[in-house]
């Protein structure tokens, strides 16, 4: 579009979503294909199995003539179409980020990802909290709660508000009144929201919840999941139609006090009131444009740098990030990293390691963090557009151990090499009687080798725990874990105390290659709730090291929904060829 068309024609942007079945997704995605590009829209088209969720932007007569195309399609009946009029895109990085340069029409399994876990099903709207015009909303805050209640008369519930936006929109605006409680999770991301409602049940259990969002859709499935937990979490209530709806209502921002994030080109929207809620991150100063999109450089969450502060190429440290210890100096994600925002791509956290002594050789110097990156080279490079991989060594290393051969004069028998001229062999568990003290020298090993060591070697997950908090920090942040054999154990451990390490070891799935649980009551006493891939050979898979049932034993221990299982005939390995690598992609695809 020219300079002087932008000028003549108005432009708009239009939000709306829509909860029903849609008994044709195909058909429905050609309808927005054709639709939208014939009208010259732009912007994002999510179609799921349980509805739409659409943010477009165009000239102002074009969005009036799409929506009224979507009202001639019956299952779009009572939907609120939010149109706004607003300055054409001009900063072409904000509208890049925000989708607002091309049209995107994908079909996804959740219209918002409200769970960091894409293994389970999304909640079932229909039991969603009850809606709230923007009248009703403001009329219950001003009244503190007495309008909800006007048929029990004596009703002492608390009242609070619950924001179910994340940190970087909340720190620009958000309610406020000086009778009712605003609870602010202060979450990344929405998918963090769940474990934040679990975490703090009991500051809504028994009170009235008043939820609010931007345009509507993510109280939608947060308040199913509030009252999904059942008797003292009844009354949930949501506000119909977002901030957007409200400040449309209340034009000087009534109780909303700031600027409402957007997701579009216009970053933010304001009411009449001037009054700056946001600061800089650095100086503390009034601001709230984030149109410099100023980044922080571990999470990659927007931060907020005014312009006195902001200079080219500096790194900015979120307060989130801080809260964990995060510092500038602490292995930041660059710009052109695999966890940039635009790129679909995924950091993995290796935590391999094997203690095993091979009984084909009269000696062997064992596993470290490099041999194993040389075993899943095929991996990495079938992963390449999709994972990066990070290999560390486990933090007890082990002495080095022969034995005496009995093959023939192909392996002449003889002494070991000089230690020194060996790689260190580490180990993530060790035997209860290990010393912890390493040998300069070589030692003979005190019996035959046994290839189920493992189930001895108990010992020694404190100080790979605190290990890990400490590569997490340096090195992080990372999606996901992979361990092979003990290290799969290793990582099992770190899963079964996933809620517990939140903010020491955050991630978001583990791959469990060979691998098998310890017995500690990590594993005994309740499943284990975290995404999780597991590949094992199968009965006839001639895993010599870790057995079979080990391995389908530490998968049970995992919640039904949570688990994939991937079961080969290729032996104590990762196997890289189809269709075993085509199921791993299908694994890791879910987290993109």
């Amino acid at each position: 579009m020219s300079g002087d068309n932008q000028s003549q024609e108005q432009y708009g942007v239009l939000l709306y979503y829509k909860y029903s079945t849609i008994p044709d997704l195909n058909s429905l995605f050609t309808f927005y294909e054709s639709n939208c590009s014939q009208l010259g829209l732009l912007g994002r088209v999510r179609l799921a199995p349980h509805g739409v969720n659409v943010t477009v932007g165009g000239k102002l007569s074009s969005l009036e003539s799409h929506i009224d195309a979507v009202k001639s399609i019956s299952l779009f009946e009572g939907t609120d179409f939010k149109l706004a009029s607003s300055d054409y895109p001009l900063n072409g990085k904000v509208a890049h980020e925000c989708g607002f340069t091309s049209l995107s029409i994908r079909i996804v399994k959740e219209l918002v990802t409200f769970s960091s876990h894409p293994l389970l099903n999304p909640p079932d709207v229909s039991n969603a909290g009850r809606h709230l015009s923007a009248v009703e909303f403001h009329s219950i805050l001003q009244s503190t709660g007495q309008v909800l209640d006007k048929e029990n008369a004596t009703d002492d519930k608390k009242l609070v508000l619950l924001d179910a936006r994340n940190l970087y929109e909340t720190r620009i605006g958000k309610f406020r009144t000086p009778s009712v409680e605003t609870l602010d999770p202060e979450i990344r991301q929405f998918s963090d929201l769940p474990t934040w409602i679990d975490n703090n049940a009991e500051q809504l259990q028994g009170k009235h919840v008043l939820m609010y969002c931007t345009g509507g859709i993510r109280c939608e499935m947060a308040s199913t999941y509030v009252r999904s937990k059942g008797a003292g979490f009844e009354n949930v209530f949501q506000l119909y139609g977002g901030i957007q709806r409200y400040l449309e209502q209340f034009p000087d921002g009534g109780f909303f006090k700031g600027k409402n994030f957007v997701f579009d080109h216009r970053i933010s929207v304001g009411s009449s009131d001037a009054d700056i809620m946001g600061s800089c991150l650095l100086c503390s100063s009034s601001f709230d444009d984030y149109s410099s999109r100023c980044r922080c450089t571990h999470c990659r969450m927007l931060v907020l740098v005014c312009d006195t502060c902001r200079m080219e190429g500096a790194q900015y440290v979120c307060e989130l990030c801080r809260k964990h210890g995060k510092s500038i100096g602490s292995s930041p994600v660059s710009e052109d990293s695999k966890m940039k925002v635009t790129s679909p791509q995924i950091e993995l956290k290796n935590v391999s390691s094997e203690s095993t002594v091979s009984p084909q050789m009269p000696w062997r110097n064992g596993k470290n963090a490099s041999s194993f990156k040389g075993r899943t080279a095929s991996l990495a490079k079938k992963l390449k557009n999709i994972a990066e991989f990070v290999f560390i060594d486990a933090p007890h290393e082990l002495p080095f151990i022969y034995q005496t051969s009995n093959v023939s004069s192909a392996i002449q028998n003889g002494p070991p090499p000089p230690s020194e001229n060996c790689k260190k062999r580490f180990a993530w568990f060790v035997a209860p009687d290990f010393s912890g003290r390493r040998e300069t020298n070589w030692k003979l090993a005190d019996g035959p080798f046994d290839p189920h060591q493992y189930q001895q070697q108990t010992d020694g997950l404190d100080v790979s725990l605190a290990y890990l908090k400490t590569i997490f920090s340096q090195e992080g942040p990372f999606d996901g874990i992979l361990g092979f054999s003990q290290g799969a154990a290793m990582a099992a451990s770190v899963c079964a105390q996933w809620e517990r390490l939140k903010g020491e070891i955050d991630f978001r799935f583990a791959i469990l290659c060979s691998g098998f649980a310890l017995h500690s009551a990590e594993f005994e006493h309740r499943s284990i709730n975290c995404p999780s891939l597991h590949i094992f050979g199968g009965d006839l898979g001639n895993d010599r090291q870790v057995a079979n049932q080990a391995s389908k034993e530490l998968a049970k221990a995992f919640e039904e929904g949570c688990s994939v299982i991937i079961e080969h005939d290729c032996g104590h390995i990762i196997p890289t060829r189809s269709p075993y690598i085509d199921e791993i992609k299908s694994f890791l695809q879910r987290f993109l």
